[in-house]
């Protein structure tokens, strides 16, 4: 039996991130952040996300005084290079072409913050995926069914995106998709919620 007593928001307008929360069967509500998503200076990418993920967090607070807020973001590395969002289809090609036959690291933070106590869990979750040597036709072909151009490193993993991947390798594959659930079962647990 669950046991809730803060309202649970997910500091996020993503899609994909509802979905995966939507798996750990809790209530919860949705908030956009805001925040500025630019590196500062010198930072690493894994705590550009960790920053990010916090910032995010933070910034629902102002409007939930009394929540468990959950804050994400997923900063993918190519030989320590950050790969964006493409947004457009010819970045995408580009992006596309520039990773195949390589690996690229996602880096994804979770915190969780409750916004009565400012109680704040944080964890970076990395994952590795090694692109297939794609030709330039493949690279057409998956861009123009799935149109993935607001994913860093133009790719859905969870939709066709899976047939660009040669191997992933990391602890969640949820992280991936942008949403490390292990780890977060274990935050909100810490925070008296009872997922199972």
């Amino acid at each position: 039996m669950q046991k809730i007593t803060q309202k649970i928001v997910l500091g996020s307008s993503s899609i994909y991130r509802q979905e995966l929360l939507r798996r750990l069967q809790v209530p919860f509500e949705t908030a956009s952040p805001q925040a500025d998503e630019s590196a500062l200076s010198n930072e690493t990418p894994d705590k550009t996300a960790q920053r990010l993920a916090e910032t995010k967090a933070r910034s629902v607070a102002k409007t939930y005084s009394q929540a468990l807020i959950i804050g994400s973001d997923q900063v993918a590395v190519l030989d320590g290079v950050r790969l964006g969002k493409p947004l457009t289809h010819a970045n995408a090609v580009k992006q596309l072409q520039l990773i195949r036959g390589k690996e690229v690291t996602f880096f994804t933070a979770l915190c969780l913050l409750n916004s009565y106590t400012d109680q704040l869990q944080a964890q970076v979750v990395p994952y590795h995926v090694k692109f297939r040597q794609l030709s330039d036709q493949q690279i057409e072909n998956y861009l123009t069914k799935e149109q993935p151009y607001h994913c860093a490193g133009s790719a859905k993993s969870e939709g066709l995106g899976i047939a660009l991947i040669e191997r992933m390798n990391g602890d969640d594959p949820n992280a991936l998709i942008g949403l490390p659930l292990i780890a977060l079962t274990g935050m909100l647990e810490n925070e008296g919620v009872e997922v199972v």
